[in-house]
């Protein structure tokens, strides 16, 4: 005697050794003897073998028309024998009973499983539904195969277009889009970006980083809605003063300008005067609403996506012939020592005088010319001498505050596109790559009063009692990064007891949130805390550094990496094959002259701080990847301080290639397969 048996969803058949009250000793045909609980039997019969009788049962039974067979079925629980009896005739034999088994196990979408044996009818509702299910399964199936067919082909279909960024960073790896990718892939051999470019899906380098940048941080588009600025109702005294501004000639958002007053009377009064959109845009007005969802400018060679509208920004930016409203830090001190004496903020009109830019005046505005070596004949000469006194002087005090004096070992880059900003780059411009030495004179100037703004009015805001959005540092050791809290402490990098950001309120949302606090204090001093915007522990201060956090670090991240596909650009534009680096670790070097950090073959051994020269052997502007190789070492090592290798390993972290979302180990899922229908 044989019998048909369920083995955890698996049906087996064999001879039958020995029969006990509630169990079995079956044997199948690879000779193995099994122990079967009677419960799991299904089937007794005598004839035919196992084997024949699981071949012929599955043959018929995929002739078993499922429709008809759910319109024969009884309403209550059947059997599969009584769903054979119905179907076949009433004499259906073991291979009817077999195949009308292994036809309602597998239908899952019509036949319920009540129990071993055992099934029950699906509604027709769940029904029909399951078979659309099926349907579009099968039709994506099809779709996914004719658009593998097409990328294969060179083509790129509509729907894969549409959503190349989404297949290859934020990918839904159930969607047929990404699975037609990872199909074509596998199929041709080649890499993902490879087979969508060679399909046409990416028509350059620039636009794919571009338009990746977009679909990850402006989703809805780089547009501003139709905005008003908000006009400005305070009576605002004129300050008595003559103000300049020194920005970049690329700068439209001019936030801060200076002014000096006392030059030769013994005491001076040098002004800090920030652009004041927080006396008009209000907390969750329209306007800022708009500048809560962006948190910053973005800025990348050749163009910048601004915070705010150019209409609003133009309405409060600090531009030169005007008298422009301003938060402005008065700062009293004595004339030879610059020992402070006093500060004071005031709610104010600034007249600004001029817009200087650094671009048009670092070759004239030197440091000798500003410490009386050289003659200072320049548009606010004397003003500038005494803030290059001043900002020195300041400079060396963080310095003992930190411990040791800061370094600038390199030179800030800057990038200049034939474009001139004029439009959105496409990627093929001409790139130029210059230098600024950090800490250059009209640098150090704005540099330090800023610092001294930013420090006077975080310590102001603590003083009464008013949160705000501070930037600190526990200690200059290795590892120890820069936070952001709403609680003033040390900020050890800078050298000063407390540190905000308040001096860009038309490029930075932190510095329009902690203006609107300033403004507070200097409207009602001790009693701000009252009616200030943002109260002690405040949850939105806390979402707002989170936010600017989060929206912060991918514009920093996606600068750096525009500013990398340039410097490729330059290198391949001025053909340039060798380069001279410092070795850095784990084979990565620094380029000499230009802001780029690679791996170099060859450097892997060599001590840190190695200079050598490599010889460039390919370039990659889709992965931003370049490859090298040690053509010889120039000198020996030296050893970097700890700064510097704090630095080495932030600048190693976006030194690497391209990492892409999409995994060609991802199988296409089998649409013939449907899910058990819900339970009623």
């Amino acid at each position: 005697m044989f019998a048909l048996f369920d083995d955890a969803g698996k049906f087996l058949a064999g001879r039958v050794m020995s029969e006990a009250e509630s169990s079995m000793q079956i044997e199948l045909d690879s000779g193995k003897r099994v122990k079967v609980k009677a419960a799991n039997v299904l089937l007794k019969f005598d004839k035919p073998a196992p084997a024949e009788l699981m071949a012929e049962g599955q043959a018929l039974g995929q002739e078993i028309d499922l429709d008809l067979a759910w319109e024969f079925a009884p309403e209550g629980e059947f059997g599969f024998a009584d769903l054979a009896r119905d179907y076949f005739d009433a004499k259906a034999g073991v291979i009817q009973q077999a195949a009308a088994l292994f036809r309602l196990y597998e239908a899952p979408h019509y036949f319920r499983r009540m129990g071993k044996g055992l099934f029950k009818k699906a509604p027709e509702e769940q029904v029909k539904a399951a078979l659309l299910g099926i349907e579009r399964k099968r039709q994506q199936a099809l779709q996914i195969e004719a658009w593998a067919e097409e990328l294969i082909a060179g083509q790129c279909p509509a729907g894969v277009r549409e959503q190349i960024y989404k297949i290859l960073f934020k990918p839904d790896k159930n969607g047929p889009e990404y699975k037609a990718v990872v199909e074509a892939s596998k199929r041709s051999q080649q890499a993902p970006l490879d087979l969508l470019k060679g399909a046409g899906a990416i028509s350059s380098p620039y636009q794919f980083h571009w338009k990746r940048f977009l679909f990850e941080n402006f989703p809805k588009g780089t547009g501003f809605p139709a905005l008003t600025a908000p006009a400005i109702t305070d009576e605002l005294p004129l300050a008595a003063v003559q103000a300049f501004s020194i920005d970049d000639s690329a700068t439209t958002e001019i936030d801060d300008a200076l002014s000096v007053q006392g030059l030769g009377s013994g005491t001076i009064v040098f002004g800090i005067h920030i652009a004041a959109p927080g006396l008009a845009i209000l907390p969750d007005s329209p306007v800022d609403k708009v500048a809560r969802e962006r948190f910053s400018t973005v800025y990348m060679p050749g163009w910048k996506l601004t915070m705010l509208p150019d209409e609003v920004v133009q309405h409060y930016t600090l531009a030169e012939g005007r008298d422009c409203p301003a938060v402005s830090l008065y700062v009293t001190m004595d004339e030879a020592t610059l020992e402070i004496r006093s500060r004071e903020t005031k709610l104010e009109r600034v007249p600004i005088a001029a817009n200087l830019r650094h671009d048009k005046l670092d070759n004239t505005v030197t440091e000798a010319s500003l410490t009386g070596e050289a003659p200072a004949d320049y548009a606010f000469g004397a003003e500038l001498r005494f803030c290059f006194r001043l900002a020195r002087h300041l400079k060396a005090q963080r310095e003992i505050v930190r411990g040791k004096p800061e370094t600038f070992n390199r030179p800030d880059y800057t990038f200049r596109l034939d474009s001139n900003g004029e439009r959105e780059p496409e990627g093929h411009e001409t790139v130029s790559i210059g230098t600024r030495q950090r800490g250059a004179p009209l640098d150090l100037i704005v540099a330090e009063a800023m610092i001294l703004a930013n420090s006077s009015w975080g310590g102001w805001l603590n003083e009464l009692g008013l949160p705000g959005i501070y930037r600190s540092q526990a200690s200059l050791a290795p590892g120890v990064k820069v936070r952001m809290g709403t609680k003033a402490l040390p900020h050890a990098g800078m050298g000063v007891a407390q540190y905000t950001w308040a001096t860009s309120p038309l490029r930075r949302y932190t510095d329009l949130v902690n203006q609107w606090q300033i403004i507070a204090c200097a409207r009602h001093g001790r009693t701000a805390a009252l009616v200030a915007p943002f109260k002690p522990k405040d949850a939105q201060l806390f979402s707002i550094i989170s936010g600017f956090d989060a929206a912060y670090s991918a514009y920093n991240g996606f600068q750096s990496g525009i500013e990398r596909y340039w410097t490729l650009r330059y290198l391949q534009q001025n053909a340039i094959h060798e380069l001279t680096a410092s070795v850095m670790k784990d084979g990565l070097v620094r380029a000499d002259t230009l802001p780029l950090v690679f791996k170099a073959l060859g450097c892997e051994g060599l001590a840190r701080g190695s200079h050598v020269r490599v010889r460039i052997t390919g370039i990659d502007e889709m992965t931003l990847d370049l490859h090298a190789s040690l053509v010889e070492r120039l000198d020996e090592a030296q050893a970097p301080d700890d700064a510097e290798t704090v630095d080495e390993d932030d600048e190693a972290a976006g030194s690497g290639p391209l990492t892409l979302a999409i995994d060609l180990n991802d199988a296409q899922g089998s649409p013939e397969s449907p899910a058990a229908p819900p339970a009623a």
